[in-house]
């Protein structure tokens, strides 16, 4: 098997979200909303317990009454939406509208940033001649994310889920990739932070690798080991 295409994870493996801290301060001088540092410290601690923060962790914790929504969050951008705010509802803040400008916040380009791998790795494929493709369980458009971080001149395709009413890890929605790439599931190989989502892509007969759910600081070269596998499959 020589991998001619590699599809890739958006949150959590080639891009992470900022800190809880980071999303919350910043969405307070937005809405020119002050808080003590004591206050601001318990919303901030309150938000990141429940993983109010999309991208923030990799196991939020979901009251009772939203779980059934949790399940299909990002088949649409409704459901989406209204599973992260019901999650940071959760939490109380100190004005109600706080609520919906810390989704809008995670949605935009400065929440987000690269891993410390992750150019190396898309302009290493790119130079190999190997397609990418972005597969994410979303509930909005990442591409204006990709774009400002000049990331998208990388990307062949990108698959989300809430475009399509399917969410990994659905086979269906890696099959949508490979037919936009063009390249076949033995051809190709998943990079994801999700053993069960990403993982789906196996079931098509792709290879697949994983990479760790951390902050970038704490996840320095994960990815590069895909260019590893690359070559190998070359040899």
């Amino acid at each position: 098997m020589a991998i001619k295409g590699v599809l890739f994870d958006f949150s959590g493996t080639l891009l992470r979200i900022e800190s809880t801290e980071a999303w919350l301060r910043a969405v307070l001088d937005e809405t020119g909303t002050e808080l003590s540092e004591a206050e601001f410290l318990r919303c901030a601690a309150e938000l990141d317990h429940v993983g109010a923060l999309p991208g923030g962790t990799a196991h939020p914790r979901v009251p009772e009454h939203l779980r059934e929504l949790w399940e299909v969050r990002d088949e649409s951008a409704e459901k989406h939406r209204a599973a992260y705010t019901g999650l940071s509802n959760v939490v109380r803040l100190p004005a109600p509208h706080l609520h919906e400008a810390l989704y809008d916040r995670h949605r935009t380009p400065p929440a987000w940033g690269p891993y410390p791998d992750t150019v190396r790795v898309l302009e290493g494929l790119r130079e190999r001649g190997v397609l990418v493709g972005v597969v994410s369980n979303i509930g909005w458009d990442l591409r204006p994310v990709f774009r400002e971080h000049g990331l998208d001149p990388y990307v062949d395709a990108y698959v989300l889920s809430y475009e399509h009413g399917i969410q990994k890890p659905d086979p269906r929605l890696f099959a949508v990739a490979l037919e936009r790439l063009g390249v076949a599931p033995a051809d190709t190989l998943m990079v994801g932070d999700d053993r069960r989502a990403d993982g789906g892509a196996a079931q098509l007969g792709c290879a697949v690798h994983f990479v760790d759910h951390l902050p970038a600081h704490e996840r320095p070269g994960q990815l590069l080991p895909v260019l590893d596998l690359v070559d190998a499959s070359a040899a």
